[in-house]
């Protein structure tokens, strides 16, 4: 392994040495499903599919675990304000996320495990940090968990117990100490039956922390190699998640790696603030491999400023991209998708190798995709077929460990049919027409005629070559 990644914990870019020689475990935090997912939720996904990617590139077994988070304070709050049964809500926007992942190109992780479906694991999470004095009863229902038994508490995020604030909301009257967390919430007055369930504390729900620790173990073990999610979650989710698997006893994650947010107007992209672009909506603006390219060619931990500028520069790129290769296709044909996937580090371009494995530094490995595409390009004019292919071969390769190959799912689908497809037939029909009678007028040298019918294509943006085996024609700005 010679991947090298940030690790939040040490705050130092450190090798990657999995616990298991070949294989890797990762568990990321997903989503909590309260409400439709927004461009922001589609960072942490995408960051770590390119990450998963590259592992698998790499040789790597992966083992992906994200959660889903269906039971919480929010979802039971919204779905009564809706009048929608609370598992029914969750279940409703569980689906529009998995849309979104779809429709973006995040391939699906290995196991997404719901909250409500590993009670039993957290059950036995929390008798053994009771038996081992780390956790303790509150009123029936409550557990929580006691912060100063355990003396590595604040580690992860490096703060002093003392120098942390508490919520208004936290301060619960049977707390030892205001610091402390649920692990175990007893049902509030009004909330349906169905939300809560029986434990030897009594009846009641997880609390947020508690169930990532219980899937991780259940999913990984006891210690696994490494735990992602929002920078936003270091405190206090992931640091809770740590005190309760080390307070059990597990060593629970090695690495810690977490992305930054997306913002908009310089703030988070959050409900909460009511900048919030659904994922549907944005969709409906900007195809979803630009979108996928605006989101995911930042590196992963420095901030994504969403807009106008942002998706028409990821426009750009992503339609010279696709440009080529699609030119390159026509010339020699397509290169087998089998033998871009055996493109492995020994094949791919050095420089591109050294790059993901400094910290998934995308911005260089762009940087050599673009000289392999003007490399392509160049090979085109000069009609060589074997730099051609070499080309498209290395290019999608690379594209592809970015989950941008124009033609890998779901892009080949998205190319193939639906609104984009039809537009591009009657614009290409349109053209031709054009064409077709500046042809003509050539013929019978009619050549003002022949020069203003071009004129008018590029007026329109459209952008015309003329070549041994006649003319070609583009959309400006994807070559």
């Amino acid at each position: 392994m010679t991947l090298r990644l940030y690790d939040s914990a040490t705050r130092s870019v450190r090798l990657l040495e999995p616990l298991h020689p070949g294989k890797v475990g990762i568990y990321l935090c997903g989503a909590t499903v309260q409400g439709a997912p927004h461009v922001g939720h589609m960072r942490a996904s995408i960051a770590f599919d390119v990450l998963v990617r590259w592992l698998r590139r790499c040789g790597y077994e992966v083992t992906f675990v994200r959660n889903v988070t269906d039971i919480d304070d929010k979802i039971l709050a919204k779905s009564a304000e809706a009048g929608v049964p609370w598992w029914a809500w969750a279940y409703r926007f569980e689906q529009e996320f998995t849309a979104a992942y779809d429709a973006l190109g995040v391939l699906r992780p290995t196991y997404e495990p719901r909250a409500t479906g590993h009670v039993t694991e957290m059950t036995e999470l929390m008798e053994r940090l009771v038996e081992r004095g780390h956790a303790y009863r509150g009123e029936e229902g409550n557990v929580y968990f006691d912060v100063r038994s355990l003396p590595d508490y604040g580690s992860l995020t490096r703060q002093a117990l003392e120098n942390m604030t508490v919520a208004d909301d936290d301060a619960e009257p049977d707390k030892r100490d205001p610091h402390d967390f649920a692990l175990w919430k007893a049902p509030k007055p009004g909330e349906p039956e169905t939300a809560s369930w029986p434990t030897p504390f009594g009846r009641g729900r997880p609390g947020w922390h508690l169930e990532c620790s219980a899937m991780a173990r259940r999913y990984l073990g006891d210690t696994f190699d490494i735990h992602g999610g929002g920078i936003d979650l270091r405190f206090p989710h992931h640091e809770n998640e740590q005190a309760q698997s080390h307070a059990a006893g597990y060593g629970f994650a090695r690495h810690w790696v977490h992305n930054a947010w997306v913002t908009a107007g310089g703030e988070k992209m959050s409900k909460s603030l009511g900048n919030s672009l659904v994922v549907a909506n944005a969709l409906e603006r900007t195809s979803a491999p630009v979108l996928r390219y605006a989101l995911g060619t930042v590196h992963y931990r420095s901030t994504v400023e969403f807009s106008d500028v942002t998706v028409g520069e990821a426009t750009g790129s992503w339609e010279r991209f696709a440009g080529f290769v699609t030119r390159a296709v026509e010339r020699v044909g397509e290169v087998p998708a089998a033998e871009i996937a055996a493109q492995g580090p020994a094949e791919l371009p050095a420089a591109f190798v050294e790059a993901m494995d400094d910290d998934l530094n995308i911005s260089a490995a762009l940087a050599v995709v673009h000289e392999h595409l003007r490399a392509g390009n160049t090979a085109l004019a000069e009609q060589d077929d074997v730099a051609t292919r070499d080309a498209q071969l290395q290019v999608r390769a690379m594209l592809d460990v970015l989950g941008l190959d124009p033609l890998a799912e779901p892009w080949r689908t998205a190319a193939a049919g639906g609104a984009e497809s039809a537009e591009r037939e009657a614009l290409d029909a349109l053209v031709t027409a054009v064409l077709t009678e500046r042809v003509a007028a050539r013929k019978n040298k009619d050549w003002q005629r022949a020069d203003a019918l071009r004129d008018q294509l590029a007026e329109a943006g459209v952008v015309v070559e003329d070549g041994p085996d006649g003319a070609r024609w583009q959309l400006k700005g994807t070559n």
